[in-house]
């Protein structure tokens, strides 16, 4: 049986193409807000960082009413760090709409989202977005977007897919790109007609598959899912089963049910075929869980969560300065919030090590790793991180595999070289080059995650901030050699104390200092980047001789350059595999493995 009076979408899409802006559009002019209510821009992006970085980290449900059908509405990321997000929301829905920026045109994600969609056999609505950008190109966008269904092999109905045109931020979309669009109804109608309706057996046994997880301090677990057949009720006694463990059988019982309309959870008592639910009560409750009738306990298949490539170290802080800035230092403290951590982020994994103060935490990124230490690090956590580093496999043979990216880099022509010349030094192979828009090249890469380490920042460096890096896994491949990361040597401070503008003045010849006068320091803390390869130990904390000839304001000349200071990620990027990132709610701090320098001389001849 059909359920016509729902539809159930999510919005895929490559960064930045205006996913949670075009959301933002449908919630106002279907009447979720009243005339008049002031409403945050992105209202979806709910997290702080995610207002603050533009980006969205986690998979968000809303529902709106358009002529008495209701739409749940499932917002994605964007970032292959978080594709993990968007793997699994695709299992609650019966249709997609796809957006693509009108200029940028098809991207990598937009690739991985698309093919994720297509091998679930769901149809896709396009909708080109941003066509008021000044450099919009919609038409040959459409191309492109046609080309990569072939591509991936979509079947003629996929391809028979309708396209709108939108400019999300005026909320206007039409038909045509070349008509204005007067609202968003081209779209609403659209997802009406071409989105098919849910479909089950509302007589039959029920099941739920769970699909997201949310948390939240009071309830604790709250399992998101999308009901298959039959109908769930508050108080229904119910059994857990998993398709990927055989073993799982547990009776629970529903204790509070929820539906979506709007931004809020509406407390519901039952829901049937097709309805998007949120269940509260159940503490053992997890993704990929199907949720069944104890007379016919039957899971749903759900594919696995790819696999992390990247780990990184969280440690107790055991620097000098450790417990003077953060609330929580300890290694309980630190184990108890990384393993709760996994209640919402099913992409991470955190493995205890033979230290009971460091913990590994391995996840799809830096990017995603750096979200989760911003995290705790607002929370009041204080700790320490070592430098990024990739999972590798072991093939049949015994041969060392390590996983692959591929990135679309466009780039204006004059940065080409510099971009190709980085990227082959670190293991990548040219796989295309193409111009695009005026005056910009495309340059395709596959190069091991490794490779990207540590290059951003640089990157941004030489195409002074104009270039675009894009990434996605590709898969993994025999080990290309090894790479050397970074080129130039590490300041040392040499001793503790506050650092004083007379030795910083005589140390900023050496290289780029990352502190000013004033700040404290300590035997074996990195206080910035030497112009040449090998670390060098300086005395910031040295006052002038005091002698007693009076020289008239010659302390007052000194002019210091301004410090660079690093932002979380580059300080990430910047780290080296000796090195560690003192993280407190106050202060980043970079630092060597080993204090002493002596120990560390040793160490370094070992």
């Amino acid at each position: 049986m059909k359920r016509e009076d729902v539809r159930n979408i999510a919005i895929i899409a490559h960064v930045d193409h205006g996913k949670t802006t075009l959301v933002d559009e449908l919630l106002k002019q279907s009447g979720v807000f009243r005339e008049g209510q002031e409403v945050a821009q992105r209202v979806m992006d709910s997290g702080d960082i995610e207002r603050e970085r533009g980006i969205t980290i986690l998979s968000k449900n809303t529902a709106i009413t358009y002529k008495d059908t209701k739409i749940n509405i499932i917002d994605t990321p964007g970032h292959a760090d978080f594709g993990g997000e968007v793997e699994r929301v695709l299992k609650m829905v019966n249709g997609v709409i796809l957006v693509v920026d009108a200029f940028e045109g098809a991207m990598p994600q937009t690739k991985f989202v698309l093919k994720k969609a297509l091998e679930l056999e769901l149809p896709v609505v396009v909708c080109i977005n941003k066509i008021d950008r000044p450099e919009a190109r919609p038409d040959e966008v459409v191309d492109e977007v046609l080309e990569l269904f072939i591509d991936l092999e979509a079947n003629e109905e996929q391809l028979d897919c309708p396209f709108i045109f939108a400019s999300a931020r005026d909320g206007v979309a039409s038909y045509d790109a070349g008509e204005p669009g007067k609202d968003m109804t081209p779209l609403f109608d659209t997802i009406l007609d071409y989105i098919p309706a849910p479909e089950g057996d509302p007589d039959a046994a029920t099941q739920v598959l769970i699909s997201t997880i949310d948390y939240n301090e009071y309830v604790g677990r709250i399992g998101v899912g999308k009901v298959d057949n039959g109908t769930i009720r508050v108080n229904q006694d119910m059994v857990i089963v998993n398709a990927h463990d055989p073993e799982k059988n547990e009776k629970v019982k529903i204790s509070k049910l929820y539906e979506f309309d709007g931004l809020k959870k509406v407390e519901v008592n039952e829901a049937t075929i097709g309805a998007i639910v949120a269940i509260s009560g159940i503490s053992d409750i997890h993704i990929g869980d199907t949720l069944c009738s104890p007379e016919n306990p039957q899971a749903i298949p759900f594919q696995k969560i790819s696999e992390p490539t990247i780990s990184m170290d969280f440690m107790v802080n055991d620097s000098p300065l450790a417990g003077q800035e953060g609330k929580y230092i300890t290694s309980r403290h630190l184990r108890d919030r990384l393993f709760s951590e996994l209640n919402s982020d099913v992409s991470l994994r955190v493995e205890e090590t033979e230290d009971m103060d460091v913990f590994k935490v391995s996840g799809r990124g830096e990017l995603h790793l750096s979200v989760l230490i911003e995290n705790m690090r607002r929370e009041g956590y204080e700790f320490a991180v070592s430098k990024a580093e990739v999972l590798y496999h072991t093939d049949e043979a015994g041969h060392k595999l390590e996983p692959m990216e591929r990135a679309y880099i466009d780039v204006p022509e004059e940065f080409s070289g510099s971009v190709i010349e980085k990227l082959s030094n670190r293991k990548g192979e040219l796989q295309g080059m193409s111009p695009i828009g005026t005056g910009y090249t495309r340059l395709e890469f596959l190069i091991p995650s490794r490779g990207l380490i540590g290059y951003r920042g640089e990157f941004l460096t030489d195409t002074k901030g104009n270039g675009v890096l894009n990434t996605v896994f590709e898969d993994y491949a025999p080990y290309k050699g090894d790479i050397e990361y970074r080129k130039q040597g590490s300041l040392i401070a040499f001793e503790s104390g506050e650092t004083v503008t007379y030795g910083l003045f005589n140390a900023q010849d050496r290289g780029t200092l990352f502190v000013g006068p004033g700040e404290k320091v300590y035997g074996g803390m990195v206080i910035g980047q030497n112009g040449k390869t090998d670390d060098i130990e300086l005395n910031v904390c040295k006052t002038k001789h005091l002698t007693n000839t009076r020289s008239s304001s010659a302390d007052e000349a000194l002019k210091l350059t301004p410090p660079k200071i690093l932002s979380l990620e580059e300080a990430l990027e910047f780290i080296d595999t000796d090195e560690l990132l003192e993280i407190t709610p106050e202060n980043l701090r970079i630092r060597k493995k080993i204090l002493d320098s002596t120990q560390r001389y040793r160490a370094n001849k070992k």
